[in-house]
């Protein structure tokens, strides 16, 4: 066995088998090492070169496909086949025709997959509404660039940005687009590293224009003012939450509602969706619905069928007689696709680092970019004119005697010596000699010499002016708030996603219409199962089916759409419905609540009780003697949560619980056999969850409170001997006879 160095320095073990009667040798490595020189490469080649945008708005492979088609002419010349643009970007983007063309797709108009599409197609290139709708082969469809991408390479040959060799080194190619809009927030992106993810959500042109204008003028500009939402292009209702959406723009994070647009026939009795949500298409809508019908949790519709054509997409549902559309379509909404959540993740690539930012930073970083792009292009254009300036301050010199420059040139017999003799003769360096030279003989007079020597002063004054330009970033930010103007005047169109401020009506109608309203026996185990049955399946058969060691806790009587609490003894709640429950027998165990809420492994149910309308108070008996009296609104919520955390104090263990509807008299019994009674209108009522209580009962050193109950479902005799007339107090030992052990004797006897 021998040891071989790596080339971090340190070494592997190099172990020498014979498989098959071959010889090998197998490399011993480390993981560590695996994963620091193989994987973390591929990792960030991932990140950086392939799934997350630039602040242009950009993946590579979208920069390389646009730039080829910006160099083939296609932004004036008539459309080309696409194989023939694929072909070409291979000479970029060396990964595949079918990889390029699937990028093409995408940025078309056809497709339909961004607010303003790069890419003018003509020819079946399918819908970003539909999971089956199959594009047309890259040789029957034809491609050019659309109009908007002017923009995109607008003085791309103005030094505006920085050129890097291609895969080979053979071309060069643009490390980012010149955009005189910020396309990172107009075009949508999504992106798929590893170990992070991209997702931009697409704004409208004309609301980006109008907050960079404003930000640019003001940096603590309200955004949502001017940015009035996310908008998709496949339109459909944005419900609008100004909180949600202040979040998403502080931090780049979130997610928002979007529903469908729809519309009622009424001389057919049917509904028509004709725009979507851009996160979902038309055939995952279609099999949730079909799963509903199937399964008799919607019971309204006859018919649904895809009726999309070249008008557009339609998807209608045909109605049984007498369906209230409205009400469908709020159920349709809580349970299809048809109402689904567009997550937003702002993570771009700055200086080659990926970064969640939210839109303010988003905006500073596009402006810082784009305000240098802008000098550039001026420096540029300073430099051009200084080289012109320049010869023409050489052409000038000629000007005093154009008789002598032809008279050195002519004297001159060899080639060569024509330019060094034009230096001496006029103290001018090589690159004015050049430029005075290769003037035509018809050009060789005081008319054509004045006439170019004039713009001398134009030029001097432009100079300094572009100097003063690139100077001053108020001026540069005038030019960029001008270009935005102008944008937003050629491209913007209006909003495709309209915005439903009044949204939280319409959420506050129950949907407990949808569940089945009937009575119903619950039955809670000490060990935690839960057993939901209907009257008739208890006549049947009513001795109730335990595990061995496990027996009764709780009962109640409810119906079928009532909430359930659940306490743990981890002092959360987490609550659920009945209906999430199924029907069930006496002569099975039933479900185990840890397992059906999702409970923490060593978690368990202490105490459960049914929320009714959240009328009443919640008593809490703790160990330590001291009771909480809580309003149950404290639990009702206005978001259907399952799980709410805090939900009781955690100071002492919690002996039981007590659901009052009304003031009554409780029973407290201790471990050394010493009972309270009190009447539980001395307890104030709490908002608090975590409220510790007050002491109710007085307890000797190492002795605890063991149980708490109704005084009515207590065999005490004589309640006067421990009734409390103030609190706290040790209460009194417990007498044979109101414990119940002296009827037993009786009995007995």
């Amino acid at each position: 066995m021998a040891k071989k160095k790596q080339p971090n320095g340190s070494s592997s073990k190099v172990v020498n088998s014979n498989v098959m009667g071959l010889h090998a040798e197998v490399l011993e490595q480390p993981i560590t090492e695996t994963l620091e020189l193989n994987y973390m490469p591929y990792a960030m080649s991932v990140i950086v070169s392939r799934a997350i945008p630039e602040i242009d708005g950009f993946k590579p492979s979208h920069r390389k496909l646009l730039y080829t088609m910006y160099d083939m002419g296609l932004l004036t010349k008539p459309r080309t086949k696409s194989a023939n643009v694929v072909g070409a970007t291979m000479k970029l983007n060396p990964h595949g025709d079918a990889a390029i063309y699937d990028t093409m797709v995408r940025l078309s108009r056809g497709y339909g997959a961004l607010l303003h599409p790069l890419v003018d197609s003509k020819g079946n290139f399918g819908k970003v509404y539909s999971r089956d709708m199959a594009w047309a082969a890259s040789r029957y469809t034809e491609v050019r660039l659309n109009p908007i991408c002017a923009e995109l390479f607008r003085d791309i040959d103005q030094d505006t940005v920085d050129f890097v060799d291609n895969y080979d080194g053979k071309l060069k190619e643009p490390s980012l687009l010149p955009t005189t809009f910020p396309n990172v927030l107009v075009s949508a992106n999504q992106g798929i590293a590893v170990g992070m993810a991209s997702n931009l959500c697409g704004f409208n042109l004309g609301e980006v224009c109008d907050t960079t204008i404003a930000y640019l003028k003001d940096e603590n500009h309200d955004l949502l003012s001017t940015l009035l939402a996310p908008d998709l292009p496949t339109g459909g209702e944005l419900l609008y939450d100004a909180n949600t959406l202040r979040d998403i723009y502080r931090t780049g994070r979130g997610s928002f509602k979007v529903r469908a647009k729809w519309r009622y026939v009424r001389e057919e009795n049917l509904i028509e969706v004709y725009e979507i949500p851009y996160s979902t298409t038309s055939e995952a809508i279609m099999d949730k619905v079909a799963e509903l019908v199937k399964l008799g949790k919607i019971k309204e519709i006859a018919d649904m069928r895809d009726e999309t054509d070249l008008t557009g997409l339609k998807l209608t549902i045909d109605l049984k007689r007498g369906t209230d559309p409205d009400k469908l379509m709020a159920k349709l909404f809580r349970m299809t696709p048809l109402m689904d959540s567009q997550s937003c993740n702002f993570n771009i690539l700055i200086g080659g680092m990926p970064k969640v930012m939210g839109i303010g930073e988003i905006l500073k970083e596009w402006t810082d970019w784009r305000s240098a792009s802008v000098r550039r292009r001026v420096c540029f254009n300073q430099k051009k004119k200084q080289e012109k300036l320049h010869l023409l301050l050489g052409l000038q010199k000629i000007l005093l005697d154009i008789d002598r420059a032809i008279q050195i040139i002519r004297d001159t017999e060899e080639d060569d010596q024509v330019i060094p003799n034009l230096m001496t003769g006029f103290d001018i360096d090589e690159m004015q000699a050049n430029y005075v030279a290769d003037i035509r003989l018809r050009n060789i007079n005081r008319e054509y010499i004045l006439k170019r020597t004039q713009e001398i002063d134009t030029l001097q004054n432009e100079i300094e002016e572009l100097g003063a330009i690139a100077n001053d970033p108020k001026k540069i930010r005038k030019i960029i708030i001008k270009e935005l103007t102008e944008v937003k005047k050629k491209y913007a169109v209006p909003r495709r996603t309209d915005i439903v401020y009044d949204h939280k009506k319409e959420e506050a109608a129950s949907p407990d219409e949808d569940i089945p309203d009937y009575p119903v026996h619950l039955f809670l185990s000490q060990e935690g199962y839960f057993k939901k049955i209907t009257p008739q399946s208890l006549r049947m058969a009513s001795e109730q089916k335990y595990k061995e060691g496990d027996g009764a806790f709780l009962y109640w009587e409810g119906t079928n759409r009532d909430e359930l609490l659940v306490f743990t003894d981890h002092h959360q709640c987490y609550k659920t419905r009945m209906s999430d429950f199924d029907d069930s027998k006496a002569s099975v165990l039933g479900d185990y609540l840890p397992t059906k809420l999702s409970m923490e492994p060593d978690e368990k149910v202490v105490w459960a009780c049914i929320a009714g309308d959240y009328t009443g108070n919640l008593l809490f008996f703790f160990e330590n003697g001291k009771c909480a009296r809580v309003d149950l609104t404290s639990y009702q919520t206005q978001t259907r949560r399952k799980k709410l955390t805090g939900a009781y104090c955690d100071k002492s263990p919690l002996v039981t619980a007590y659901l009052l509807k009304e003031d009554t008299e409780m029973a407290v019994y201790s471990s050394d056999s010493r009972c309270l009674i009190f009447h539980t209108a001395a307890l104030s009522t709490k908002t608090t969850r975590t409220t510790q209580g007050v002491a109710i009962m007085v307890l000797k050193p190492r002795r605890t409170v063991v149980k708490v109950l109704p005084r009515s479902e207590t065999p005490i005799v004589r309640t006067a001997r421990y009734y409390a007339h103030n609190l706290p107090i040790a209460g009194a030992l417990l007498r044979d006879e109101d414990n119940g052990t002296e009827q037993l004797s009786l009995l007995d006897s």
